[in-house]
């Protein structure tokens, strides 16, 4: 697997503190980010759909797109038309994420059934092969296990480029990653959330040698294609700081994990400006990832501008 120049994006659920939602979308796009993605959950977030529509409008070079959308959260044929339209509000700067749906809150809240994730991983992929029947642009009928399209004419709008939007997938498990690898344009590689939560099992399963099974696993799935493939990583915890040490010392004590474990391990980015270009170059050789997707523990405005230099300076190396 060759490796691909960097590019970085910035998940939220909200705008930055003190902030308005387009001021949020023109500042990250300012400060050198490839995207501005947002999770799909029922908590604490706003509306995906709808802020990343605005974030497009408010931007002009700025890639827009949720990680991810829960497939079972959306009817394929209401997605795919949605997603469509925001592709072309956006002037073809779609990234479309789409997942099986993992949060077991959210079904419970919702009363949506939680099924098993294998039910959950095939209707997902029935929901693929419809929304690429959707931006086709010819009339269809699809019969499958979990939905039934019956001459279906929703032919516009389509997509920007013929091919669609690049779709991102993002797995943990080796039946999720082998989707992600012969189906996706952008494969993001998290700890397997076979649980329903982001506890314990899936803090272990961050750890750098889960990392190179995914990664081998990704490899395997896709021999074909995996030259084509971006390999993100989406960190839990990012923090410029000049006390390397003890800040990942207090973050594994949060985690219930080794120290020097938790600072080779994808789901945190902590240090200064150098250690973490370091560590990000060191991750690339060791497992591809070009494409980081960075969170804040707070949303605080000081901590995005304190991570740019690591923006400016790995972008496009």
């Amino acid at each position: 697997m060759s490796p691909k120049p960097f590019r970085f994006g910035f998940q939220t659920r909200s705008p930055l503190v003190d902030k308005s939602w387009p001021d949020t979308a023109r500042l990250i796009e300012e400060l050198g980010f490839s995207s501005l993605l947002m999770p799909d959950h029922f908590s604490d977030q706003w509306g995906p759909v709808a802020a990343l529509t605005a974030a497009a409008m408010s931007t002009t070079t700025l890639r827009v797109g949720a990680l991810v959308f829960g497939n079972d959260y959306r009817h394929p044929v209401v997605l795919a038309k949605e997603m469509a339209t925001l592709d072309q509000l956006s002037e073809g700067r779609l990234e479309f994420g789409i997942g099986a749906g993992w949060m077991k809150t959210d079904y419970e809240q919702s009363g949506m059934p939680y099924d098993r994730a294998g039910v959950r991983i095939e209707r997902m992929q029935e929901s693929l092969d419809i929304i690429r029947k959707c931006w086709a642009g010819e009339p269809f009928s699809y019969e499958g296990e979990h939905f039934t399209i019956t001459d279906y004419e929703g032919v516009m709008p389509q997509p920007v480029r013929p091919e669609g939007p690049p779709i991102i997938i993002g797995g943990g498990g080796p039946r999720m990653l082998g989707v992600a690898a012969q189906n996706a344009d952008i494969v993001g590689i998290t700890a397997n959330l076979r649980a329903g939560e982001v506890g314990p099992d899936a803090v272990a399963d961050s750890m750098p040698e889960a990392f190179d099974a995914k990664v081998a696993r990704v490899s395997e799935a896709a021999p074909g294609r995996v030259d084509d493939i971006e390999l993100s990583s989406l960190t839990m915890a990012t923090v410029v700081t000049d006390d390397r040490e003890g800040t990942v010392q207090g973050l594994s004590d949060m985690f219930g994990v080794d120290a020097s474990q938790l600072t080779d391990s994808p789901m945190v980015m902590v240090g200064s400006v150098d250690q973490i270009c370091e560590s990000l170059i060191e991750r690339r050789e060791r497992w591809g990832f070009n494409y980081v997707v960075m969170q804040l523990l707070h949303g605080a405005e000081e901590d995005l501008h304190a991570f740019a230099p690591v923006v400016s300076q790995l972008t496009g190396q």
